[in-house]
């Protein structure tokens, strides 16, 4: 149950508010988002909110990255082992990689482009869009988050803070791939070895391949859930201010510019 249903008469809506989480279009930056791209593939347009393309990327990364050893080749590099990093790559799946990775970043730095253009249209058109979403499952609504609330929940586990301002789809994708990434780094295996003192059986235990992509996931948790906690509650005024403007406002209410009230 929403308490608005549109009939679709507008050309474009700014928002749209499910059981599942809430989508909206707001102006972005598009060499973040490119940037984000670059660090991982899938996390830009995920950030879009394009969803089912962010996640073939990101999979696609994770299954490509591990098979060409490309991980494995900027841990040799670091240590200024070139040749071995060089020898370490597979060339039948690198040459698959580089393309993709490229198209990754062009194609969000394109689509941020051409959603904001949509978002000031859709701005300008000033449709309604529910912000209320009531079903068996589960219950959404605008309301305010604290940001920093959310950014300290994704510090203690990715995804917690997208369950905070009831991102779904997105906390279920980042929880599940946590976990993957957990188990086959070995970290916390190697974390309950440092609390023992055993540093180089720490160090030994650890699979370098899988723990390169953890830190790219902690980073993007953060940063979706603090940025869309923000673009929420600016959501949550806007609404809330055409519902007092069109209940309570006097209609002959008018704003006098360069004239002081008195």
């Amino acid at each position: 149950m929403d308490n608005y249903t549109n009939q679709n008469t507008a050309r474009r809506y700014k928002a749209h508010v499910s059981i599942y989480g809430t989508t909206q279009l707001h102006l972005r930056n598009p060499y973040i988002i490119a940037w984000w791209s670059a660090a991982f593939p899938g996390f830009g347009h995920m950030l879009l909110s394009k969803y089912l393309r962010g996640y073939v990327l990101f999979i696609w990364e994770v299954l490509v990255n591990i098979k060409a050893h490309v991980n494995d080749s900027m841990i040799l590099s670091f240590q200024g082992k070139t040749e071995l990093a060089t020898e370490v790559l597979d060339t039948r799946w690198l040459l698959m990689y580089i393309p993709v990775y490229l198209f990754g970043i062009w194609d969000s730095y394109r689509t941020t482009v051409d959603i904001n253009k949509v978002y000031l249209l859709a701005e300008n058109e000033g449709h309604r869009y529910n912000s209320f979403a009531l079903g068996a499952l589960e219950i959404n609504y605008l309301d305010k988050r604290k940001p920093l609330l959310a950014v300290m929940w994704s510090l203690f586990t990715p995804g917690l803070g997208q369950l905070y301002i009831h991102r779904i789809l997105t906390a279920f994708f980042i929880i599940f791939w946590l976990v993957v990434f957990f188990y086959f780094s070995h970290i916390q295996e190697a974390i309950s070895l440092l609390f023992l003192g055993k540093i180089k059986e720490a160090t030994a235990v650890i699979k370098p391949a899988w723990f390169l992509f953890i830190p790219s996931h902690y980073g993007f948790a953060i940063y979706d859930s603090y940025m869309n906690s923000v673009e929420n509650n600016k959501l949550f005024e806007k609404d809330l201010r055409s519902y007092l403007k069109e209940h309570y406002q006097n209609e002959n209410f008018r704003i006098l510019k360069d004239q002081k009230v008195k």
